[in-house]
């Protein structure tokens, strides 16, 4: 089996609900990796940073682990705290309280646009549009990088993978992003936005000289293509279960919950890595040291161990321990500014939208990310 063939990461559900029954850890020698598949080994191995370690292991091949040296996502304590540190300092919730009315204001003037409308690709239209738009002001991106960011979200994910085609095709692209930020400097990006700050930071001594770059890169690629990700799921899964939306509609207060079961329902990450630092053993399986890891985030979420009728989207549920955000001290350094985003797309839809009918989704293979490419709304009933 090929964690990454096309058939897999486009539909991997039937794949990990197999690999569940095989066991919490499971080697594929034609990956040489070993995949950790149930809720409480995916959750315990987050946890536990220092045997299932990120330096150098996060991607699936060579260079890309090498690209990502000194940064926060592919580094360990200490050295990750303080990179990180600096990272979420402008997305903690006191930092982003300040940006909720303008964000809420932004998704509401969008969704009753498309509303009027009345048919568009919700794609296009709205998962890449938005937080394009919110992430770009942010960090003060502008000219060529305010235009490039989709693509190098893209392609920066999608090197994350092993050396396959997918792979192979996107370094140049992600070469472009990597280039960028090894020379970006704070005059090349607007004033009191993040990235600013963050230049500010390495001026005053808090991050190693630099860093900057780096952290900057880990907003781009991180902050952009996993929120389209997300934002496209929670239509698709809005207009196949109307019975759903509808309970949102009826009660806003479940705005929160219907998010968190988007991410578990349908994970935006399909794998990440990480490498044992000794032997470990996980339900009887030894894993050597020095392994290749690979985290398969949707497997837990769907793992009938932990979730009653896991393969059922259902709003109410609020499964606020999915793993589709990570955990412990690697968990997503941007999920505050994520949610954000989410809830106030999900709260204008509840507002503005009675219901919503969509075409078939397309989605296109990724190596660690699992996207929709296409998705046409065919009408929408106004609220």
């Amino acid at each position: 089996m090929d964690l990454f063939a096309d058939d897999v990461v486009v539909d991997p559900y039937p794949t990990y609900a197999a690999l569940r029954e095989l066991g919490a850890a499971v080697h594929l020698p034609r990956n040489d990796v070993y995949v950790l598949t149930r809720y409480h080994a995916i959750r315990s191995a987050l946890a536990d940073w220092e045997t299932f370690s990120s330096a150098g292991a996060i991607g699936f091949n060579p260079m890309v682990n090498e690209a990502l040296t000194g940064t926060s996502l592919a580094s360990d304590p200490p050295v990750h705290a303080r990179l990180r540190a600096t990272l979420t300092e402008n997305l903690s919730p006191r930092a982003l309280r300040g940006l909720t009315g303008r964000i809420e204001a932004k998704a509401d003037a969008l969704v009753a646009d498309l509303a009027e409308q009345g048919s568009f690709d919700a794609i296009d239209a709205l998962a890449r549009v938005f937080p394009l738009e919110v992430v770009a002001d942010l960090i003060g991106f502008r000219g060529d990088a305010r235009d490039n960011m989709l693509r190098w979200g893209k392609a920066a994910n999608q090197v994350i993978g092993p050396m396959n085609q997918r792979t192979v095709e996107s370094f140049p692209i992600a070469g472009e992003l990597y280039a960028w930020c090894s020379a970006v400097t704070k005059a090349d990006l607007v004033k009191d936005s993040i990235g600013h700050a963050i230049f500010e930071a390495e001026e005053r001594g808090a991050i190693p000289p630099g860093a900057a770059g780096p952290i900057i890169h880990q907003y781009l690629a991180a902050g952009v293509e996993n929120t389209v990700t997300a934002l496209g799921n929670i239509i698709a899964l809005f207009a196949a279960h109307p019975d759903q939306f509808e309970l949102v509609r009826r009660d806003p207060s479940l705005i929160p919950a219907a998010f968190n079961e988007v991410l578990r329902y349908w994970a935006p990450i399909h794998a990440w890595g990480r490498r044992t630092t000794k032997d470990v053993e996980i339900d009887g399986v030894t894993v050597p040291a020095g392994a290749q890891i690979a985290i398969l985030f949707g497997a837990g979420n769907r793992d009938p161990r932990h979730y009653d009728e896991p393969d059922v989207f259902l709003v109410e549920r609020n499964p606020v321990d999915h793993l589709s955000l990570g955990y412990g001290v690697h968990g997503c350094a941007g999920q505050g500014l994520a949610r954000l985003e989410a809830h106030a797309i999900i709260g204008a839809l509840s507002r503005r939208v009675k219901r919503l009918v969509a075409g078939a989704e397309t989605r296109v293979p990724g190596n660690v990310t699992r996207s929709i490419d296409l998705l046409p709304v065919l009408e929408v009933v106004p609220a």
